[in-house]
C-alpha cells in the first residue's frame, strides 16, 4: 500500500528541486519502515512472541503491589487458613485473535497474594463438558512461554490443543485442563523470571499461588499435588524445571524443552543479575539445597549446547524420589520445534499422572 501511495504522488511533488529531493527520500523511507513492520507483525502473528504494542515497546507493566507473600503450606495454600483469600469467581470470555482456537478462554486476573494482574488462559479437554464425567475433577498443566512470549503462544503457535484434543479422545493423554497465564509482567523489557523478587515482583506467587486458585476456584480442577504439572519451552522451560522442584507441594511433574540452569542466559534476566537470586534459582542448586528430595518427575529435552547439558546436571544432582528423564534434540531453538514435541511429551506425562 506504502509503495502505491509513493508511486501515486512521486510525480506530484512540488516545491523547489531540494524540497522534491527531501520530500521524495521522506516517501522512500517511510516505504521501508513499513515494509519492515510488516515483515514483523507476520513473523509476530505466526510466533505470537509479543501479546500487544506495550508488550513490543516494553511500556506495560502488570505489577499492581509487592506485598510479603505469606508462605505455602503442603496444599498450596497460605499456612493460615483463617488469611485464605476469599474465593473468586472469574468471567471468561473468547481471546479474539485468530491464531488462537476459539474453544479457549480468557480471563483478567487480579492477583490476591501476587500483586500482579495480568490475563489468564484455559482450554478445558473434551471430557470436561461431558455427563459421564460431571463427578470428575481434571488434572492440571500449567504453559509457560520463552521470554518474550505471550500467554496465547502455546495454543496459537504450538498448536497444544489442537495436537492433544484426538488424543485425549483416543485415551492416549489424560484429560489435562491447560492454563497459559501472563508471564511477561514488566516494562522496558525485563524478564522476572518466574521469580519473587524483593521490592519488585512476585513472579513466582502469580505463577504457583494466585492462577492454580483461580482454576480451582472457578473449575473443576483437582487440587491434589500429584494431579498438577509444569511445561514450557526456552525460558519458560527454566521456569517449569525451578519451580517444580521448589513447590513440589503444588507440582508433581515438569516438562523443560530446550532450557537453562543459570538464570543470567537470558540477557534480559533480573535475577541473573543478581548474584544470590541467580544461584538460588538454578534448579542444580535447588536439588543440592532440599532438604527432602522432591517427588517430582521431569522431562527435559533439548540440542547439544541449547539445553541438554543442562538437563544432564539436574539428572546428576537428583535423588529418588525425583526422577529425571533427559531427551537429546536435533532441531533448531524455534517454536517449530517444540511444537512437534508436544505430543510425545504429553504422552510421557500421562504415564506420570494418568486419567481417572
Amino acid at each position: 500500500m506504502s509503495i502505491t501511495v509513493a508511486l501515486l504522488f512521486w510525480g506530484k511533488v512540488g516545491g523547489p528541486q531540494p524540497v522534491k529531493a527531501l520530500t521524495r527520500i521522506v516517501m522512500i523511507m517511510f516505504c521501508q519502515v513499513t515494509a519492515v513492520l510488516m515483515v514483523f507483525v507476520m513473523v509476530n502473528n505466526a510466533n505470537l512472541i509479543y501479546g500487544s504494542w506495550d508488550d513490543l515497546l516494553g511500556t506495560g507493566n502488570h505489577v499492581r503491589a509487592v506485598p510479603p507473600v505469606p508462605p505455602a503450606d503442603a496444599a498450596g495454600g497460605s499456612g493460615d487458613a483463617a488469611k485464605e483469600p476469599p474465593k473468586v469467581k472469574q468471567s471468561f470470555g473468547g481471546v479474539n485473535d485468530p491464531a488462537v482456537p476459539n474453544d479457549v478462554q480468557k480471563t483478567s486476573l487480579k492477583g490476591q497474594v501476587s500483586g500482579v494482574d495480568g490475563e489468564v488462559l484455559v482450554w478445558l479437554p473434551p471430557q470436561y463438558n461431558d455427563p459421564a464425567f460431571k463427578d470428575k475433577k481434571f488434572p492440571v498443566v500449567e504453559l509457560i512461554p520463552g521470554f518474550p512470549g505471550s500467554s496465547s503462544t502455546w495454543y496459537g503457535t504450538l498448536k497444544v490443543s489442537e495436537q492433544l484434543k484426538p488424543l485425549m479422545q483416543q485415551g492416549k493423554v489424560a484429560p489435562f485442563i491447560l492454563v497459559s497465564p501472563r508471564t511477561l509482567l514488566l516494562g522496558s523489557n525485563q524478564d522476572a523470571g518466574c521469580t519473587d523478587i524483593p521490592g519488585k515482583i512476585n513472579a513466582d506467587a502469580w505463577i504457583t499461588r494466585d492462577v492454580p486458585q483461580m482454576v480451582l476456584d472457578n473449575f473443576r480442577a483437582d487440587p491434589s499435588a500429584d494431579r498438577w504439572a509444569i511445561a514450557g519451552y526456552s525460558a519458560g522451560a527454566h521456569c517449569a524445571a525451578k519451580l517444580s522442584l521448589a513447590h513440589p507441594n503444588r507440582y508433581r511433574a515438569a516438562i523443560a524443552m530446550s532450557g537453562y540452569n543459570d538464570p543470567a542466559t537470558e540477557k534480559d534476566s533480573l535475577v541473573g543479575k543478581d548474584p544470590k537470586l541467580r544461584e538460588a534459582n538454578n534448579p542444580v542448586t535447588i536439588l543440592k539445597a532440599a532438604q527432602q528430595p522432591p517427588k517430582v518427575a521431569m522431562l527435559i529435552s533439548g540440542a547439544k549446547g541449547d539445553g541438554y547439558e543442562d538437563g544432564e546436571a539436574i539428572r546428576a544432582a537428583a535423588k529418588a524420589p525425583t526422577t529425571v528423564q533427559v531427551e537429546e534434540g536435533t532441531g533448531p531453538h524455534t517454536t517449530e520445534m517444540w511444537k512437534k514435541m508436544v505430543p510425545g511429551a504429553f504422552q510421557w506425562l500421562t504415564s506420570i499422572i494418568p486419567a481417572q
